[in-house]
């Protein structure tokens, strides 16, 4: 009898796994998404910090708005050509299916309480923020 349930959670199993591309599939991204760039300037001692409320604060409520695609929290690691805006060490990066979307969520009560977790870890407020369209 246990080869026998044994056999079937394996077929359950299988059959799950296959659903689970299929459910991929149909979560498909946008052609032209937005892409926000802001370039950071993180205090060194709240590093740690600022990543911990970025990926357990932020991201979290980020991710249940809609039009919502990807966000990253990049660090600098090496500058090849040109140079660095001053003082940069991190850059945050938002994808969203448009832009009316993403001003949803900016407006959002929500972002009004998390983005700040983010933010005031950073050496200035002064910061750049470039919004691209993906083509």
């Amino acid at each position: 009898m246990k080869r026998r349930s044994y056999i079937t959670t394996m077929f359950a199993m299988f059959a799950g796994a296959k659903a689970v591309p299929a459910q991929m599939a149909a979560k498909k991204t946008p052609d032209n998404p937005i892409v926000l760039y802001c370039d950071l300037s993180v205090a060194p001692a709240r590093e740690q910090e600022m990543l911990n409320n970025f990926h357990n604060i932020f991201k979290p409520a980020a991710t249940k708005f809609q039009g919502y695609i990807d966000v990253k929290i990049l660090k600098l690691r090496t500058v090849y050509t040109g140079s660095a805006p001053a003082n940069v060490n991190y850059r945050f990066q938002l994808t969203y299916e448009s832009e009316e979307l993403r001003q949803k969520w900016i407006k959002s009560d929500v972002h009004q309480k998390v983005w700040p977790t983010v933010e005031n870890t950073l050496a200035s407020k002064d910061y750049s923020t470039l919004l691209f369209d993906s083509k």
